[in-house]
Order: C-alpha cells, then sequence, then structure tokens
C-alpha cells in the first residue's frame, strides 16, 4: 500500500495509466479504488487521471478537522488515547467524532496534560475498533490539523500497526495557513484561541475541544486568503508557498 509520502510532487499535471501502475503496482482501474480506499479519489480527464482536489472548489470539498492526544510523541512506541475531528464543507461544521481508546499505560505527565487516565480509558474502544470508525469518518475528506505533519503521521503509522492501510488523504496545515493570513506573535493554537477569541468553551488539550477551536482558525483562516485561491489544491499550495506574514515584536501585552 502507497504511503502519502511517496506521492510524487506535481499532482495536479495528473497521472497516466502506466504511471498509477508503477505507483500502486497493480492495474490502473484498481490502483484508483486502492487510492480513494486510502483516501485520495481520482478523476479521468483527457486520458490522465488526477487527484480530484485539483478541481474540488474551497467551497464544495470537505474538509475533517482532526486533533488527537497521545500517550507520548513515537508512534512505535506510543498510542492514540483520544481522537476528535469535525467535518467542515462551505465553512459550515456538518459532523464530528469523537472517542477515547483503551489505554493500560498513561505517564501522570500525559495526565496532567489532557486530564485523561487509565480509569478514563478503561472501558473505550479498542484501537482497531476506533481507527476502523475514523477511517469510515474521514473518507476522502482533507485531513487538516494544527500541526498537521504530526496528527496525519501518528494515525496513518497507527492504521500501519494495526493491519490497515496507510493515509493517502491530501493534507492541510492550519499553522502553515494562519502564518499566511493572520499576524500573530505566536502560533500555537491556545495562543490564537485567546488572541482570536475563537472559541470560548475551549478546553485545551482535549481532542474535540482542539479540532473545534481549530476548525473556527480555519473558517477565520479563509477570510484573508486571495481571490485566485479557488480550489483545494491551490489552498494546499498557497499554505506552503506564499510569503509568512511578519510578526509583531512584542507580544499584544506589551505593546503600546
Amino acid at each position: 500500500m502507497l504511503a502519502a509520502h511517496a506521492l510524487p510532487a506535481g499532482l495536479c499535471q495528473g497521472f497516466t495509466a502506466g504511471q498509477l501502475e508503477r505507483l500502486f503496482g497493480e492495474p490502473a482501474d484498481t490502483a484508483i479504488e486502492i487510492a480513494h480506499a486510502q483516501g485520495l479519489g481520482f478523476v479521468a480527464e483527457h486520458g490522465r487521471y488526477f487527484p480530484s482536489t485539483c478541481f474540488q472548489s474551497i467551497e464544495e470539498a470537505v474538509f475533517c478537522i482532526v486533533d488527537i492526544e497521545t500517550n507520548g510523541s513515537k508512534p512505535d512506541k506510543h498510542q492514540i488515547i483520544e481522537i476528535g475531528a469535525v467535518k467542515v464543507r462551505n465553512r459550515i461544521i456538518v459532523d464530528r467524532f469523537e472517542s477515547l481508546v483503551q489505554c493500560t499505560k498513561i505517564s501522570p505527565h500525559i495526565t496532567e496534560i489532557t486530564g485523561i487516565d487509565t480509569v478514563a480509558t478503561e472501558n473505550a474502544p479498542p484501537m482497531n475498533e476506533v481507527l476502523t470508525l475514523f477511517k469510515q469518518f474521514l473518507g476522502d475528506a482533507v485531513f487538516v490539523g494544527h500541526d498537521v505533519k504530526f496528527d496525519f503521521g501518528f494515525t496513518s503509522q497507527m492504521m500501519e500497526k494495526a493491519g490497515m492501510a496507510p493515509l493517502l488523504n491530501r493534507q492541510l496545515c492550519t499553522i502553515d495557513l494562519a502564518e499566511r493570513t493572520i499576524s500573530a506573535y505566536r502560533y500555537g493554537l491556545s495562543f490564537l484561541n485567546e488572541q482570536l477569541d475563537l472559541y470560548e468553551e475551549a478546553n485545551h488539550h482535549r481532542a474535540l475541544s482542539d479540532a473545534l477551536t481549530t476548525a473556527k482558525l480555519f473558517k477565520k483562516t479563509l477570510k484573508h486568503i486571495p481571490e485566485t485561491v479557488k480550489t483545494v489544491e491551490e489552498l494546499i499550495a498557497f499554505s506552503k508557498r506564499a510569503k509568512r506574514l511578519k510578526r509583531p515584536k512584542l507580544p499584544p501585552q506589551t505593546e503600546g
């Protein structure tokens, strides 16, 4: 199964049937089915195959804003203990997902940060069950996270450990997007929530709460993107390549 990091650059140049066959080691039609099962949809145009995000407008696309809490930072040694996610379409939250995950090893440090301990997770569903349900929820939506590299990478590796295929969903980082649309002294989620009044009831380091806060940040950033950015792939490219805004020299409380 192909992993997201193995996808070549320039996705919107499209793929020939032969290129898809070499990427997936399967006939083109089968490769497209595999890719879709892993979260990446393709459309055929003029004899080539393109990720659907190359043509999807930002308004019609589904963005799945995800946050995970874990009992450590290394997927080979640690695990997810909570997943929270919300789906956004046309800037409206249309669905949500939340689950703790069974875990027998949670350090006092992690409990202090998240409020989650082994007692809280003892009646939670096991990892495989939660990941299966989450993958169904995610589908082929764009995977959005505040530091998406961590959330996406950890989740995808957990799926591989559970015997599932890695994720191929397109990814979007709200840190990258915020740095190019909102001038702030720092870009941590808690700081931005306080400075921008995103989510008054936020409970930082709980998965669904952080996903909701990130969704509100995401919607705010969309108000500041250029009018020329219309498709999902253009938005992803903008988040990576546009010039970062200049940060204030002093934190807000000391300005003036």
